[in-house]
């Protein structure tokens, strides 16, 4: 495809490491960032024709430059596919200090379908370039999943140990916090109770087996993953009802109140670093 970045009337070009020039308007490069408009005043010759213009050679290769150059661009929408792309860019455009380039780069960061297909990627990602919301985002999505068994990432390379520590004490603490919300839960009330299975034991109630076999199951599950996404599902409570007794089943539905309540509970502990 024919690069956009070859206009005759161009005053400045940028020589890209992989030996392309583009032509571009001082201008525009100098309005999207002060590096640029710095570097413009120093001596660049007196001519301004656009066969002589003065060249600036750069370290980005000519797709990381082109991306770049189409989110300062009026009327450019650069299209950005993979984490990949987006790290590398967002790195040139702090380089570079283009904000408004940078801040659509930080929204695409934490938009959904990087956010919470990669949490851990977009939480190394945006740690490495000290973007604390961002950070604060993506943590909160990386307790879906098991982040000690989740597969390593090159970005993890350029993430402090402080920053990896934060995210393990978030998931560890959250843990631990659910289980407790998990055990005081039944302490105390009759509304987990099944007509077949609950037994009287010193005046009171004691759980049914199908709370039993949900709490036991459930921590394990927090342990790994502290959230409540799979622990109040369907197919999660479902196995419950299969522990020998005919009624635990509607016990479980009839405790729904209770376990909306468990689960707001659970889902309003701290949830980031």
């Amino acid at each position: 495809m024919l690069s956009p970045f070859t206009t005759p009337d161009a005053d400045v070009v940028l020589r890209t490491s992989d030996n392309v020039e583009l032509r571009v308007h001082r201008h525009i490069l100098s309005e999207a960032s002060p590096f640029f408009r710095d570097l413009f005043t120093l001596p660049q010759g007196d001519s301004t024709d656009s066969a002589t213009a003065p060249t600036v050679d750069i370290p980005e290769n000519t797709e990381v430059m082109e991306t770049l150059l189409k989110l300062i661009y009026p009327g450019m929408e650069p299209v950005i596919s993979t984490l990949d792309e987006l790290s590398v860019l967002l790195a040139a455009a702090m380089k570079y200090d283009m904000v408004r380039a940078s801040e659509t780069l930080r929204r695409l960061l934490v938009s959904p379908r990087f956010v919470e297909k990669e949490p851990t990627r977009v939480y190394a990602i945006a740690c490495r370039h000290d973007l604390e919301h961002e950070a604060r985002l993506a943590s909160s999505h990386t307790l879906r999943i098991n982040i000690i068994d989740c597969p390593l990432s090159e970005d993890l390379k350029y993430i402090t140990a402080w920053s990896y520590h934060r995210l393990l004490d978030l998931h560890r603490r959250r843990s631990a916090a659910a289980e407790d919300v998990l055990e005081s839960s039944i302490v105390g009330t009759d509304d987990v109770k099944c007509m077949q299975c609950s037994a009287a034991h010193y005046g009171s109630l004691c759980p049914p087996r199908w709370w039993t076999d949900f709490a036991r199951r459930a921590k394990e599950e927090l342990h790994a993953r502290p959230t409540t996404d799979v622990i109040f599902s369907m197919a999660f409570l479902a196995q419950s009802a299969n522990t020998g007794c005919q009624r635990c089943a509607g016990s479980i539905l009839d405790s729904y109140a209770f376990l909306e309540t468990l689960k707001r509970r659970i889902d309003d502990l701290p949830s980031t670093i």
